[in-house]
């Protein structure tokens, strides 16, 4: 019987495992990114190809239609939306110490014993104005750079589709080989923490995405309709930390009044619609969109996704932002697992567990002598093979013997006339052939 690999050997593999994961991306971070983009864009559409899959359609034309409508909505957003984005962000960037100084006259007016030359409040909204623009200057040309380097046009325009491509070809099969692979000994615990890591990815990834364009949409085209500067570049900015429970509509909301304080200023009724549309958007997301879409069952706290976001991003920098959702929700699925597991534990309760039984030993009970006459059978049937098999080789032999005796028989009724030597030589072998023969019958 096989030993059972100890618990201690196995919890060693295994953080084996994840530690040179760690440093594949660690070291690797920048050369695989397309590549963990393109599973990505292949995990998030396979719900979508299984759902053409069941209307008729192949996996291969499935995939075909999916691949061509996110390369045309990919072609139009680079170039319709993404110019217009970062020229906005530009000029967001570059316009802030102008709003700080404007803000800081308003306030000197208001309240003239507070901004006096060189008092605190004073020198802090000049500072605030120039640190804005420079290191938001310098976020927006580090991002930008840092993404055009990695995501070179080749990677961009091959790379990415094409994996996104095959992986979404190939998913169901993919995902049953990496099932044959694991242990079989933790096989169902396995598929169970995978299942829920599913639901936590799927139910925030998709989800909260799906969430992300309709906010994104609604506060562009609402900030753009009352005629707010920069309303595409806040409208995204404000829709993409959505998923940040009320930091997006915080940051987003208080960036976008203060902008129409500067825009709108002795105009109250613009300045009231830019707070309508963020107060309108948070209440949607609130009571529709997070609960119809995304749903209560994600098991990620915001708190612990913005630890992910910050660790993995500062330990792997922009792949790091890539896998900090994904690894945020199997850490966390893993963490309740063993949080469950620890619960069940004698160190948890304080009474000992007794082990699970060992499985039993199956024993079959046969009458005595049945082993004797299975033998005896199979001797037997032995034995009758043998004897057919000699005797299709008599027949045969027999055969062989009256189609020569006929052939000599033929040639004996030939005309007459001299024989060759070869026919005299030929009849000297049957001849002996024939005495052959008779010795056999006589013997």
């Amino acid at each position: 019987m096989a030993m059972r690999l100890p618990a201690q050997k196995q919890v060693w593999y295994w953080g084996g495992a994840l530690l040179v994961l760690l440093l594949a991306l660690w070291t690797l971070g920048n050369a695989i990114m397309p590549f963990l983009l393109g599973a990505a864009m292949a995990y998030m559409l396979d719900p979508v190809a299984d759902r053409l899959e069941r209307y008729g359609l192949s996996r291969t034309s499935a995939v075909v239609v999916i691949t061509a409508i996110v390369i045309l909505i990919v072609v139009a957003v680079v170039l319709m939306l993404l110019p217009v984005l970062v020229r906005q962000t530009t000029q967001l960037v570059n316009t802030a110490p102008q709003m700080a100084e404007q803000l800081q006259q308003f306030l000197m007016n208001r309240f003239p014993q507070l901004f006096t030359e060189g008092s605190t409040v004073n020198s802090a909204l000049t500072d605030m104005g120039k640190n804005i623009s420079a290191r938001g200057g310098q976020l927006v040309s580090t991002v930008l750079g840092s993404v055009m380097g990695v995501f070179s046009v080749l990677a961009l325009i091959v790379i990415v589709p094409v994996v996104a491509f095959y992986l979404l070809l190939d998913w169901d099969n993919m995902v049953a080989r990496l099932d044959e692979l694991v242990p079989r000994e933790h096989a169902p615990t396995a598929r169970a923490i995978a299942s829920e890591i599913d639901n936590a990815l799927s139910g925030f990834v998709r989800g909260q995405g799906m969430v992300i364009l309709i906010l994104g949409t609604f506060y562009s085209v609402g900030l753009g309709f009352v005629g707010l500067p920069f309303g595409v570049a806040i409208g995204v900015m404000a829709a993409s930390l959505s998923f940040i429970p009320y930091v997006g509509v915080v940051i987003g909301g208080a960036t976008a009044i203060g902008v129409a304080l500067f825009s709108f200023w002795g105009d109250p009724f613009w300045i009231a619609a830019v707070v309508a549309i963020f107060a309108v958007g948070q209440m949607v997301e609130g009571n529709y969109l997070q609960p119809k879409i995304v749903g209560g069952s994600i098991g990620l706290h915001p708190v612990w996704l913005m630890l992910a976001l910050t660790v993995f991003g500062t330990m792997f920098g922009f792949v790091g932002l890539l896998v900090a959702v994904p690894m945020a929700a199997a850490i966390g699925v893993l963490v309740r697992y063993m949080v469950g597991r620890y619960k069940e534990s004698a160190l948890y309760t304080g009474r000992e567990v007794p082990a699970p039984p060992a499985p039993p030993t199956l024993i079959e009970l046969v009458p005595r002598g049945t082993v004797a006459k299975e033998r005896r059978l199979a001797q037997m049937s032995h034995d009758v093979r043998v004897a057919e098999i000699r005797r299709q080789d008599e027949l045969a032999e027999l055969l062989e013997e009256q189609q020569e005796r006929a052939r000599r028989d033929k040639k004996r009724d030939r005309p007459a006339g001299p024989p060759s030597p070869a026919e005299l030589h030929q009849e000297a072998r049957l001849a002996e052939q024939e005495q052959r023969d008779g010795k056999k019958q006589d013997g």
